[in-house]
């Protein structure tokens, strides 16, 4: 924003300069080009009346004596001619003496007594008739280079412009100044923003600098700050007291209930059973709340992460226990490389599906996780499947499917979705060809992604659909 400033005030200025300095130098440089002229045609003059007196009295000698030392003087050119035009005297040669210059129009409108004065590019001229009265006794026409007209504008644009140059200078520095004054508290606006995506701001914007306006910002987002820090800080203690605290009565109601076994009649063991399951549900809903908490209230950037060698270890990880269940685990597809994730992120991500699906899997069936172009990850099960309005309520909190017959506490797939997102991805749920559920997991690869700020993660296999 500083540069957006500067260059403002800086283009600001440049059209204020060139709005006042152009014309300057425009009206200067005719001015000069007309001096000049008047010069040209008040010396022509004189000259003429000088040499029209010496062609009256016949002294025809004293001509290129005059014209010759007019032009040592100033650095014109003279000729001279008679009425008829021919040159008498031409001060920058001698060969030129009889010439005849009657066609030329200048000096043909000058022996009609008609005085020409033209300014061109390379040279002033003025031809003048030299006539005493009504006698024209011959033309005198006197040319001037434009060197030194021109040298003398040059000079004066590059005054204006060096003019310019410093007073841009000095409008730069003034408006560093300022705008490193204006912005300072955006800067450490900034900064404070970083820190409390971080979460934690240790130092507050200054709100003692620049403008009341960016003053007042800074002060109110201090204090937005301070209460959102208070906050978390009071939901994080909540969340870790609460683990504490539900943990132990919970294991304790369990092991209650499983002491009334043996003292109760046979035909409510069933129940004992449902009720004891029930708890161990609660823990692990509990569990995986507490999960769920910590993950919103950390934040960390993602890394890059060599998705072949996490699914590698994971599929050999989760083998053994789908062999207990008869179900096959098997890795596809090419390889992909590094992708973006938080840390931990993907080793959750691929546990939780994979429970996910070895718990709806029947024996027999194949959970297949597949590697596709694009960095996208797919675990397909052979399972039941879902219908199309499930898969979109499957990532609610809580939420299971009504022919839902396993234990799971809905809160699976919501930690896996916010995982993914946390890592810059997206997952959506699809039906698998044949029957069955496919998750689709699209992460950054690292060849094209930039590590973002994101949601944290701590690890954790539980939940379901």
């Amino acid at each position: 924003m500083t540069r957006r400033l500067l260059f403002s005030y800086l283009g600001l200025t440049l059209l204020v300069l060139a709005g006042l300095e152009i014309p300057l130098g425009i009206i200067y440089a005719r001015g000069e080009v007309s001096r000049a002229s008047q010069t040209v045609e008040r010396d022509a003059s004189m000259l003429a009346e000088v040499t029209e007196e010496n062609i009256e009295k016949g002294n025809l000698d004293a001509l290129p004596d005059v014209v010759g030392d007019y032009a040592n003087r100033t650095g014109g050119r003279v000729v001279v001619t008679d009425r008829t035009g021919i040159v008498l005297a031409d001060s920058h040669t001698r060969a030129g003496k009889g010439t005849d210059l009657s066609g030329q129009p200048d000096i043909a409108r000058a022996l009609r007594n008609e005085p020409t004065v033209t300014a061109g590019d390379e040279v002033l001229s003025a031809t003048m008739p030299g006539s005493s009265g009504t006698t024209i006794r011959g033309a005198l026409r006197l040319t001037y280079p434009m060197t030194e007209v021109t040298a003398r504008i040059h000079r004066i644009w590059g005054a204006l412009a060096l003019a310019g140059a410093c007073i841009l200078a000095a409008v730069a520095l003034i408006a560093f100044t300022l705008a490193r004054w204006i912005t300072r508290p955006l800067r450490t606006l900034e900064a404070a923003t970083a820190q409390l995506a971080d979460g934690h701001v240790a130092n507050p914007p200054d709100a003692s600098t620049g403008p009341p306006e960016l003053r007042r910002l800074a002060a109110s987002f201090t204090h937005t700050a301070t209460r959102l820090q208070h906050l978390l800080n009071a939901q994080h203690a909540f969340a870790s007291e609460a683990s504490h605290q539900l943990k132990t009565p919970l294991t304790a109601l369990r092991l209650r209930l499983e002491n009334f076994e043996p003292y109760l009649d046979p035909r409510a063991h069933g129940s004992l059973e449902e009720s004891v399951g029930e708890v161990e549900r609660l823990g692990r809903m509990v569990q995986g709340l507490l999960a769920l908490a910590r993950l919103e209230n950390s934040a960390t950037t993602a890394e890059p992460v060599d998705l072949d060698a996490v699914l590698t270890e994971r599929a050999a990880m989760w083998e053994p226990l789908a062999a207990e269940q008869h179900v096959a685990v098997r890795v596809s597809g090419v390889r992909v490389g590094q992708v973006w994730a938080i840390p931990g992120a993907l080793e959750q991500i691929i546990d939780n599906l994979v429970a996910n699906a070895l718990r709806v899997s029947p024996p027999g069936t194949t959970i297949t996780l597949a590697r596709t172009p694009g960095a996208e990850l797919h675990v397909v099960d052979q399972g039941p499947g879902m219908f199309a309005a499930d898969r979109e309520r499957a990532f609610d909190r809580f939420w299971r499917a009504s022919d839902t017959h396993h234990d799971g506490t809905g809160l699976g797939l919501p930690i896996v979705r916010h995982l993914v997102r946390a890592s810059g991805g997206e997952i959506t749920l699809h039906g698998a060809p044949g029957g069955g559920l496919d998750a689709r997991v699209r992460l950054r690869p690292v060849a094209t992604g930039r590590s973002r700020t994101a949601g944290g993660a701590s690890r954790l296999i539980a939940g379901s659909r």
